[in-house]
Parts: structure tokens; C-alpha cells; sequence
């Protein structure tokens, strides 16, 4: 389908990106130009450890650092779809204006995957799946452009992706990922974002998906390929009365969540033992400033 024409695509440290370059890389090599923009919103030091993992697998594939832009867009906006809606606007921007560089692109690659169509729906599709994910992939992009779309696993669900990736032979630290938001941790922290926000939440996550990936349940296995998705929300507009030390303390609260699936339509909160909990918890209240308060939240999908 795609000959010798040039494919461009953007990376977004996901799996479903991930295996669809790998895909594309063995199948054309050196015509499929990867960009991997970072939003400054990827969890902690995600952007450089991915983008390694990307050039160690022989990926055709630039970095772009664009945290102040993302930032300064955001400032002061509250409302959740205003921020995707940002978001979205200046990954395309950013993603277009390095595209442009690259001569004779004739397709643009995308990591869409089968839930993400049914949950892209037009907005004249009349149903509860009726955009819920509004700002996902490059809407709009490929018009202005003048690409056409390929998107290799646009059919599959998550674990088929991969099993995939799997027969690839990618590393487990992409395959076995959870799904992260397309907007990042801008959709985990209430009310506006700041830099001090954001370095609060990828902190605190940071100790909850290492203390999974650490955790080994009765039969072997790693907590966290239990766990479809886990993730922390920082509560920015509650603050919390705390004791601690000798000292009452007014500061944020954070809410982990972890859900378990099979294909990412439905998904249910998981039973996560109360020891490991409680071990987060105080690993976060003591580590991470600013905050003093952690809880689970116990919400389906």
C-alpha cells in the first residue's frame, strides 16, 4: 500500500504508537519519520527513558521539547475540555511544523486502535459514545497536510496490539505499559494547571506505579500486569487539614485509581491489597511536598 512513499508519525511513548512504528519501521525502514512531542506533561522523566527505548529499537525518530508552549496555552484554564481541546491544538501545531520539515511525505501514520473509533464517533452520532474522546490523534491534520491516513491496527483491541508487539520482540516496558491519556496529566489535575502542580502529580505517581511494578502478588506475578490502567489525580482545588509531626498542616490531597479490562469498553475499580495501599500512602505523604492526604478511588469506568 504504501510502496516508497514517505510515512510520518507521531509518537506518543503509548503502546499502540509504539507497535504501530515498529510495524511501519519493518515494513518501509528508513521512509517512516517518527516525532515524539513532549507536552511537558508525561509522567516523570517518561520523555527521555521512551525516547531512548525508541532509538535503541532503530526508530527514524526526533524529540521535540515543547513544555513551555503546552504550559502557557494552559494557564489559568479550568474546564476539562477547554484543556483536551488545547491540548490538541498545539499537538498539531507542534507536530505539523516539524512535519513540514520532512520533503515528500505523502501519509500520515496514526496508532488508532478499534475502541478508539467507536469512541471518536462524530458528533452526530446520537449514543453515549458520542465524543468522549474529542481531542484524540490529529484531527484535522491530515486535510491541511494533504496526507493520506494509514493506521495499521485500526481493528484491533489493546491486548491484540499487544500480542502484536509481542511478535515484534518490542521490550516489555512498551508492550506491557498501561494506556496513558492523550492529554496527559493534564486530565489528572483539577482546576488550572501550573508547573508546581504538575511536578506534584508525575512526584506522587511516580512512587504509586513504581511500588506496583514492585509489588508481587501470592502467584508471581507483578501487581502491575494485573492492572489494566492505575493513575493519580491531584484534587488541586481541595485542600486537606493534616497532622504532621507536631504540626497541622493544610495541603492537597491526591486520589490513585487503578481499573481492571480486557478491551478498554468497559472497565471496573480494582481490589488492591491494603498493605500495598498503605505503604503508598505514607510514601507519598512523606515524599512528595505539598501533599497530605491520599486516597483510592473505587468509581467504574
Amino acid at each position: 500500500k504504501l510502496g516508497d512513499d514517505r510515512v510520518v508519525l507521531g509518537l506518543s511513548g503509548g503502546v499502540d504508537s509504539s507497535v504501530a512504528a515498529v510495524l511501519l519501521h519493518r515494513a518501509i525502514g528508513k521512509n517512516l519519520y517518527c516525532i515524539f512531542v513532549d507536552s511537558g506533561l508525561l509522567r516523570k522523566n517518561e520523555f527521555d527513558s521512551v525516547l531512548e527505548s525508541y532509538k535503541g529499537m532503530g526508530l527514524n525518530v526526533k524529540g521535540v521539547k515543547a513544555h513551555a508552549r503546552f504550559l502557557g496555552d494552559l494557564a489559568g484554564v479550568t474546564d476539562p475540555e477547554k484543556k483536551r481541546k488545547i491540548i490538541g491544538r498545539d499537538f498539531v501545531e507542534g507536530f505539523n511544523a516539524e512535519a513540514k520539515q520532512i520533503e515528500n511525505v505523502k501519509w500520515l501514520a496514526q496508532g488508532t486502535i478499534y475502541p478508539d473509533v467507536v469512541e471518536s464517533a462524530s458528533a452526530s452520532v446520537k449514543g453515549p459514545a458520542a465524543m468522549i474522546k474529542s481531542h484524540h490523534n490529529v484531527g484535522g491534520l491530515p486535510e491541511e497536510m494533504h496526507l493520506k491516513i494509514v493506521e495499521p491496527l485500526r481493528l484491533l483491541f489493546k491486548d491484540e496490539v499487544r500480542r502484536v508487539g509481542r511478535q515484534l520482540e518490542m521490550p516489555d516496558r512498551l508492550i506491557k505499559r498501561h494506556p496513558f491519556p492523550g492529554p496527559g496529566l493534564a486530565v489528572r489535575i483539577l482546576g488550572d494547571i501550573t508547573r508546581e502542580k504538575v511536578q506534584i502529580l508525575q512526584d506522587a505517581d511516580d512512587i504509586y506505579i513504581r511500588h506496583m511494578q514492585e509489588y508481587i502478588c501470592e502467584d508471581g506475578e507483578r501487581l502491575y500486569d494485573k492492572i489494566w490502567q492505575a493513575g493519580t489525580v491531584l484534587l488541586s482545588t481541595v485542600r486537606s487539614v493534616g497532622v504532621m509531626g507536631d504540626e497541622r498542616t493544610y495541603e492537597r490531597a491526591v486520589a490513585l485509581r487503578a481499573v481492571t479490562s480486557t478491551d478498554a469498553m468497559t472497565a471496573d475499580w480494582a481490589h488492591l491489597p491494603y498493605e500495598f495501599l498503605g505503604k503508598v500512602s505514607n510514601d507519598i505523604i512523606n515524599k512528595v511536598k505539598g501533599v497530605n492526604r491520599v486516597t483510592y478511588d473505587i468509581s467504574s469506568k
